[in-house]
């Protein structure tokens, strides 16, 4: 997918293979605009690059803008790429398609997010949706008529309520694809306290992670 992981820069993993996939199945006209927040190492912003789309991509991390920016330079591929929070560098901007591969673990740290290290790629506060939340209120006003996000995440942080917000916005919204996979290392180092929040049933030795999808009719 892709050719250098920096230290500290999230390397795509069974979530970003899972959303490359459902981008694979999104008619992208050439010079469609497209936006990949949390890019991390521009896996999904190159895919999207390939597929002719004009792509910005946006990290909040510095080590991962400069990953992105080497991935892009050495793919030769043309990707915009800007640091900053979110969607604050694409202010004012609409775009044709949204790629969101955001911190979505749960963790036992309560509701904030490491203000730096690898663990601010994946922990998202106690129920996994502080980014979600954000992405679900904020990207709305982001998409052009027709435009779609596509947003992963784990089951074990809401992606039912995640459809609820969009929906709630405006946006024809539904989960389009889901993959058992095993516990990673952090999971499975949480998983007491995932298990007596009931967050992971006693029986599942499995994590499920899901693509949704959601359209912003014309």
């Amino acid at each position: 997918m892709i050719a250098l992981v920096l230290p500290g820069v999230y390397a795509p993993q069974e979530d970003t293979e899972l959303l490359a996939g459902a981008l694979s199945d999104e008619p992208l006209p050439p010079g469609a605009r497209v936006l990949d927040v949390g890019t991390g190492s521009g896996a999904l912003a190159l895919e999207a690059a390939r597929r002719g789309g004009r792509v910005t991509a946006v990290d909040v991390s510095w080590s991962a803008v400069w990953a992105a920016r080497l991935n892009a330079r050495l793919a030769g591929l043309p990707v915009r790429i800007r640091h900053g929070n979110l969607f604050e560098p694409v202010h004012g901007r609409t775009f044709d398609l949204i790629l969101a591969n955001p911190p979505y673990v749960p963790s036992p740290d309560g509701h904030h997010r490491p203000p730096r290290g690898a663990a601010r790629a994946w922990d998202a506060g106690a129920d996994g949706r502080l980014v979600v939340d954000r992405i679900c209120r904020e990207a709305p006003g982001l998409l052009r008529p027709g435009g779609v996000l596509l947003l992963v995440q784990s089951a074990l942080s809401g992606p039912d309520l995640t459809v609820e917000q969009l929906r709630s916005a405006g946006l024809k919204a539904a989960v389009t694809r889901r993959r058992r996979i095993a516990l990673g290392p952090v999971l499975r180092g949480r998983e007491r306290w995932l298990r007596e929040r009931g967050l992971l049933p006693a029986a599942e030795d499995k994590e499920e992670l899901v693509v949704v999808r959601a359209e912003l009719p014309v």
